[in-house]
């Protein structure tokens, strides 16, 4: 099995942190050290522990092992926009080498990483790179969570195209149901069932106040090889 997995979705908003959070309680459920790590966050805010972001210490929380904040969360940007005027307005640039080597750092702790993107697949980073960019750097398995909500179909079809455009692999994909009044909710899974080349993860259904660790007994990681 891989030693990491990069984690994006169709959207923002769909369950990243979610699905990466269930993923790392999963994965320790069957014996795994797992660290979680995102390398650029926005909408950070300011604390006696440096920039702190709600989807950080979530994956910090759902981690088996410690490890450097910086390690776990490279870019932590203040503005809660796009990352590349998230950084423009910080008076930083998002540069590829910082996170690549924190990643190396976090693997040598744990024996799994979980990498989790920022917005969806094309997300700029900087002037010429974005966020699949930095997957192809990271040369990982992607794993897709899909919003599960009217147009989700396009939006997924779109971004697997994209993925195996960047010459990645889709190792799997979440249904995760953001709308609880999508119509044809079923259809709309079986019709991804049939369309997308890599296989469900699991299905999770609408939740007010999700909870990671029950979420996890929905993902069956037996089918990422």
């Amino acid at each position: 099995m891989q030693n990491a997995f990069f984690i994006t979705g169709t959207d923002t908003g769909v369950g990243k942190t979610l699905i990466s959070c269930a993923l790392l309680h999963a994965f320790a459920q069957r014996g795994k050290s797992v660290l979680g790590m995102k390398p650029v966050a926005a909408g950070c805010v300011s604390s006696a522990q440096g920039m702190l972001c709600e989807d950080v210490e979530a994956l910090r929380a759902a981690s088996s092992v410690e490890a450097a904040r910086e390690w776990i969360n490279p870019y932590a940007l203040p503005a809660a926009v796009a990352p590349h005027l998230a950084a423009q307005q910080a008076h930083i640039q998002i540069e590829m080498a910082p996170i690549l080597n924190a990643f190396r750092q976090l693997q040598t702790l744990a024996d799994l990483v979980i990498v989790e993107g920022v917005g969806g697949w094309m997300v700029p980073f900087n002037a010429t790179q974005t966020s699949a960019d930095l997957a192809q750097q990271l040369d990982l398995p992607v794993i897709m969570v899909v919003g599960m909500r009217l147009g989700c179909l396009n939006h997924a079809l779109l971004t697997a195209q994209a993925i195996q455009a960047q010459g990645l692999q889709l190792q799997g994909w979440v249904a995760n149901r953001i709308d609880p009044a999508m119509p044809l909710f079923d259809e709309n899974v079986q019709t991804l069932q049939a369309c997308l080349a890599a296989p469900l993860l699991g299905v999770i259904p609408h939740n007010a106040v999700p909870e990671a660790r029950s979420i996890a007994k929905r993902m069956d990681i037996s089918l990422l090889t």
